[in-house]
């Protein structure tokens, strides 16, 4: 390089006459630097090794060859036009923004003041008490330091100590007459402190009283803080640790190398920036969120499977912790950190509590909350839903939240049976069209009657629907809302529950009430029909698989297993990290995971709703359905294909003379006559499933005569059979 001797500046001419000589080599050029700068921004080559040493440590460059930016643009576009596409952030920060956000900032910050401000409000007499005993010794102590302060002795005290300690006197009398240069000024200093101490003593004793006793509440804490042990502080500790530590860039890599991962091990050995934040860290609700971006290779599914590790890496309680898939890429993760555990916060009410809450079963309803108590919103129309769930975790109160719901829409036919028999939707009852509570034989045959007529419902809606659509009101041949509102359509939505299901599936009739559940659950969607299934036991056995792939909404409660948490949730529900084993029954009761709701599960609980409260829902549910006309006579349960009259007793009273056997056929016929309301269009499959809870008596082959003569033989029972039936059952009511 070449230099004007005369400036000291770069001489460009010496120096292209340097870069062309032929010393150089014949084929070098001169570079223009801003074009060649340019051509490389445009072609989003990829940063340098010390670039990327200067990235912030909460967030990465999103530019090009990062997630989200041009990675092959064309080399025609300017550099500044490729940064002018980079999403802009926004002006104020997202808790700053959301007005719930903030609400929980404020109320946090205001919880903990209020707390610390009554607890030490309590031991004000105690810190009084510490205070008059501390303050005197701090006078006096105090005193001592200003003296030993105005020697100096401390000044150069090791150096004369050791010139005394060699014997050199003349190092010691120099040191020491430094040390007297020292200590005069400090006495001056000392005398104008006394002095200013003396004439504030004169103001405050001539001045107003009030002067005095501020004085006081200024100095005495001061002095008593001076005469105080060093173990023992005047004011006693609030709390013993920490009880939310604010969510850093450091404290997130600390924790997930902590989760003994091999691929994120690995990845941060070679580069500490493996993990990375497209956003930072910032407020969200009551707490913190942190975005990371995991190494390459790493699925956010991984990390969530280890929430408990995670949690013990960052020394919060698991209920605090609550890591989950971000939208962008697998490897993406969202992690949300309270500032208290979930278990501590309190669930606000739930909206349909209010006087003027309604619900279209169309559109959707708040069911439950977040851990950062956001409110989730669910709906019930084209939807069946599975709730599971060990004994204690609130599987029953979670159901009866959506039959509460579907109560307050007053189009909705609701019927159900509860299969415990503890009568925890019996102040649902006067809202019901059928209700049934227990576990004795003769409630189990009346659910397996009603999940027969069910099966005939879809089958008469069906032809209800292709008639609608015939004309045009039913373009996507399912039920619309206005055909639900129609009245005569017989397409109004139903809700069809069943609590404890199990109690029915391990009964002798499971098998073929499994079978046509799993057809209803197939059917009805589309129909109008709405299956909700709460079950305690999720094997195959007790909750047939036919049943769970179908269901397309399921509420996981608390569960002891990966086995139950998997036939609830799905396959690899657990693999994946959405266990609802990390629940506690009853402490936890109404957490679980929420599945059919959005890309994908997520962990939310229930609101509760007492018994007191549902009163009131049911109340205003009835008045309602009395305004529509929608409200069941009481004491009176009618299904408009199943029968309502007593089956047997009108069997007696039907039968053909003294014949000693009759086939179905001729039986349906008579019953058609007597009650055709409730027979009309029965054949012999219907009479054998309503007499099939009847164990006496046996549906087979009968021999008779046709009216044209023929010997033939057809389905049939016999008289025998139902007297003893008949006597059978009244015996057992009798007693």
């Amino acid at each position: 390089m070449a230099s004007s001797p005369d400036d000291g500046r770069f001489d460009w001419q010496a120096a292209e006459v340097d870069l062309t000589d032929s010393t150089i080599g014949p084929d070098a050029e001169v570079v223009d630097l801003d074009v060649a700068r340019s051509r490389r921004g445009a072609s989003g080559s990829p940063p340098d090794e010390t670039d990327e040493d200067t990235e912030d440590a909460e967030s990465v460059d999103d530019g090009p060859g990062r997630d989200g930016g041009p990675v092959d643009a064309a080399e025609d576009i300017p550099r500044d036009v490729v940064a002018r596409q980079r999403q802009r952030r926004p002006i104020l920060a997202d808790w700053a923004r959301s007005g719930r956000a903030l609400r929980a900032a404020v109320r946090h910050q205001s919880k903990d003041a209020g707390y610390v401000a009554a607890y030490h409000s309590v031991r004000l007499p105690k810190y009084a008490a510490k205070t008059a005993v501390y303050a005197p010794i701090g006078l006096v102590r105090g005193a001592g330091r200003a003296v030993h302060w105005a020697t100096a002795e401390e000044g150069n005290w090791h150096l004369r100590q050791a010139a005394a300690t060699r014997g050199d006197a003349d190092t010691w009398m120099k040191l020491d007459a430094r040390r007297q240069r020292q200590s005069v000024w400090r006495w001056w200093v000392l005398a104008g402190g006394t002095g200013a101490v003396v004439a504030g003593v004169i103001v405050l004793a001539v001045g107003p009283a009030w002067w005095r006793w501020v004085a006081l509440a200024a100095l005495v804490p001061l002095l008593a803080t001076l005469g105080r042990p060093a173990d023992k502080p005047l004011t006693d500790r609030v709390t013993e640790g920490s009880r939310y530590r604010k969510l850093t860039a450091e404290l997130v890599r600390r924790a997930l190398t902590s989760l003994q991962m091999s691929a994120i091990n690995s990845a941060v050995a070679r580069d500490a920036k493996a993990i990375s934040f497209p956003v930072d860290i910032h407020r969200d609700g009551p707490g913190h969120l942190a975005v990371v971006d995991l190494p390459y290779g790493v699925e956010a599914a991984e990390v969530v499977a280890r929430r408990g590790k995670l949690a013990s890496a960052m020394r919060l309680p698991l209920d605090q912790v609550w890591p989950e898939p971000a939208p962008g890429h697998t490897g993406r993760l969202a992690l949300w950190v309270g500032y208290e555990p979930a278990s501590q916060m309190k669930q606000p009410a739930w909206p349909l509590l209010s006087p003027s809450a309604k619900v279209d079963v169309f559109k959707p309803f708040a069911f439950a909350t977040t851990p950062r108590l956001d409110t989730v919103s669910v709906d019930l129309m084209f939807r069946n839903w599975l709730f599971g769930g060990q004994p204690g975790s609130g599987k029953t109160f979670a159901l009866r939240d959506l039959v509460l719901a579907a109560a307050l829409d007053p189009r909705t036919e609701i019927r159900g049976y509860e299969l415990k028999g503890v009568g925890d939707f019996a102040v649902l009852e006067p809202v019901m069209a059928e209700y049934g509570n227990g576990f004795d034989d003769d409630t189990l045959a009346r659910c397996f009657a009603f999940i027969e007529w069910l099966y005939e419902e879809c089958r008469r809606r069906s032809k209800r629907i292709e008639h609608y659509a015939r004309l045009g009101k039913a373009p996507e041949n399912k039920v619309t809302p206005e055909l639900a509102s129609l009245k005569g359509s017989g397409l109004h939505p139903l809700v069809a529950w069943f609590d404890e299901l199990q109690e029915l599936m391990t009964s002798k009739y499971g098998k073929d009430a499994g079978e046509l559940l799993e057809k209803v659950i197939k059917l009805g969607r589309a129909l109008g029909v709405i299956i909700l299934i709460g079950t305690q036991i999720p094997d195959k056995d007790s909750l047939p698989t036919g049943i769970t792939r179908n269901v397309n909404s399921r509420f996981c409660l608390s569960v002891a297993d990966q086995t139950a948490n998997d036939m609830i949730l799905g396959t690899s529900a657990y693999k994946n990290g959405y266990r609802a084993t990390v629940f506690q029954p009853v402490s936890e009761a109404g957490w679980g995971i929420l599945r059919g709701f959005g890309p994908k599960a997520s962990a939310v609980r229930s609101f509760y709703v007492d018994t007191t409260a549902a009163g009131r829902v049911v109340t205003r549910a009835v008045a309602l359905r009395q305004t529509a006309g929608t409200l069941p006579a009481p004491d009176e349960q009618t299904r408009a294909v199943a029968p309502v009259a007593d089956v047997l007793a009108d069997l007696a009273r039907v039968w053909p003379g003294d014949e000693k056997k009759a086939w179905n056929e001729t039986l349906c016929g008579l019953l058609a006559e007597l009650r055709p309301e409730a027979y009309q269009g029965w054949e012999s499959a219907q009479l054998t499933a309503a007499l099939k809870p009847h164990t006496i008596i046996k549906v087979a082959d009968v021999y008779g005569r046709l009216p044209d003569g023929k010997e033939t033989t057809r389905r049939g029972i016999s008289h025998e059979h139902l007297i003893k039936t008949i006597a059978e059952r009244n015996r057992k009511r009798s007693s």
